[in-house]
């Protein structure tokens, strides 16, 4: 009989901070696909494949971290959480407070959220407070609400959301028997390349800094190695390229406009002790990257999540993927967060024909 998937928490609860008494809030998230892209692979010269985080419960890989940071929060008398969103932690964080019965608040920037992250959060019953600045105004802004207030903060600085966005990396090496040469991720707030390199330590025996107590550090390795890790901003928004923070950050790709990553340290150790890097790409090239994916690969992913395959393609044309190194691209989130981005300028009313063969032989040119 086949195994039927349990979620993160239970497929991995030797290796998270989940205690025994704890109620587990779950939506079956993790177990997303890793899709061999012999498109890409033909590109760089490399064996590439996509985990495909738009899979999960509410399209992104936030609903990882969100079972465990949601599960913790509900084994307290807490009734709220709230969080700064860019929008998939908005969608993610209202799906699970109707899962674990409690109310949920989201800080987002006024006119800056894809509509279909908004009404993920609208439709959970989330209430919307929208912020005349950008997400560092409102993380800062949540921050200091649960500081203040009985509320609990469920974005990345939760250290419980990495724990369960570190599985990503589990899942990665047991699907391919050990870890990738290279992981390439897109970064914004900067978690998930941390919570990659958490998890990719885990696996191999390691522990670091980040690793909070009894999470799998006396469990034998799983994997031999760990990757190096690659992670990639977008030009106008890439704090962690130019080595400040960025004001008034700008992109396409409204995931990862993020000016002031709240895990700056953490994805610059993850970069340094891996022997990785950070780059930057352009919108230019994270749409063509999101195009490509599209109609060769047969994945359809929001605009942030194509950056991390601009970025590989970027590095092969610099010369810097060794040849036939076996990489993992994260694409984050499901194409469909962000249709308007994606359709651009297309023309999304077809032809109508008459309702017969010969029309439709006709217009097809057969």
């Amino acid at each position: 009989m086949a195994h039927q998937w349990r979620g993160v928490v239970e497929e991995y609860r030797e290796r998270l901070p989940v205690a025994d008494g704890d109620p587990v809030v779950t939506l079956g998230e993790g177990g997303t696909p890793l899709v061999a892209a012999p498109a890409l692979s033909a590109r760089t010269g490399a064996d590439v494949h996509l985990k495909v985080e738009g899979a999960n419960p509410t399209g992104s890989f936030k609903d990882r971290g969100m079972t465990v940071a949601m599960s913790k929060v509900a084994a307290t008398p807490t009734e709220l959480v709230v969080c700064a969103s860019t929008g998939n932690t908005s969608a993610s964080a209202a799906a699970y407070a109707v899962r674990a019965g409690l109310r949920c608040a989201v800080v987002l920037p006024a006119g800056k959220i894809a509509a279909g992250k908004l009404a993920q959060a609208i439709v959970h019953g989330a209430t919307l407070v929208a912020v005349d600045g950008n997400f560092d105004d409102c993380l800062r802004i949540v921050r200091e609400l649960a500081d203040r207030y009985p509320a609990a903060l469920v974005n990345s600085v939760n250290p419980y959301r990495l724990q369960g966005q570190k599985t990503a990396a589990f899942e990665v090496v047991d699907a391919l028997g050990d870890a990738p040469d290279i992981h390439v991720l897109p970064v914004g707030n900067a978690g998930n390349i941390s919570a990659y390199w958490l998890g990719y330590n885990e696996y191999a025996g390691r522990t670091t800094a980040a690793s909070l107590p009894g999470t799998g550090a006396d469990l034998p390795p799983v994997a031999t190695r760990t990757p190096r890790m690659w992670g990639v901003q977008a030009d106008g928004a890439a704090p962690l390229v130019k080595g400040v923070a960025v004001e008034h950050p700008e992109t396409v790709a409204t995931a990862i406009r993020i000016g002031n990553p709240a895990s700056w340290d953490l994805a610059e150790a993850a970069r340094t002790d891996s022997g990785g890097r950070i780059d930057a790409v352009t919108d230019a090239q994270i749409l063509a990257a999101q195009a490509l994916l599209a109609a060769e690969v047969g994945v359809f992913v929001e605009p942030a999540s194509a950056a991390s395959v601009a970025g590989l393609l970027q590095a092969a044309e610099l010369g810097r993927v060794p040849a036939g190194a076996q990489v993992v691209c994260t694409v984050t989130g499901n194409g469909l967060k962000d249709t308007a981005t994606a359709l651009g300028q297309a023309d999304v009313e077809p032809a109508v024909i008459a309702p017969t063969l010969g029309a439709a032989v006709a217009a097809l040119g057969l």
